[in-house]
């Protein structure tokens, strides 16, 4: 597949994204958010304020604010998370994806289905998507 190809794919945001998703509450500890990327594999989990999307704690969020500002592993994860949470619906193309984490500068977005979040996708999953072809 080549850079003209992904551009003009069909193939929509709905059909890679990762369905399984973890979520948490402004004052899980950093610990807590650490312990649970590990144990589930993962890289990013929506933070949650009153019951509604407010964020996204990622592991780059780790490198760059918990490991090199030395905070504490009890830190709440509102002090350490990304937001506003940035969003794409799951009925767009890849490519919206690609150029919105491009914009952005980011390499998860949160997916929507009528506002209510349903997934994630990564930039991971747009180059391995990339590499099938």
């Amino acid at each position: 597949m080549s850079r003209e190809d992904f551009n003009s794919s069909s193939i929509l945001i709905k059909d890679i994204m990762t369905k399984a998703l973890i979520s948490v509450n402004l004052s899980t500890t950093a610990l807590q958010i650490a312990k649970m990327m590990e144990q589930g594999g993962i890289g990013a989990i929506i933070v949650k304020k009153d019951e509604n999307p407010f964020g996204i704690i990622t592991d780059r969020d780790f490198a760059t604010k918990v490991a090199a500002k030395q905070l504490s592993l009890e830190t709440p994860v509102e002090k350490i998370m990304s937001s506003p949470l940035i969003t794409i619906n799951h009925d767009e193309r890849i490519s919206a994806a690609a150029d919105r984490m491009t914009e952005k500068k980011i390499r998860k977005l949160a997916v929507t289905d009528n506002g209510k979040i349903v997934g994630i996708i990564t930039s991971t999953d747009l180059v391995t998507q990339l590499a099938k072809h």
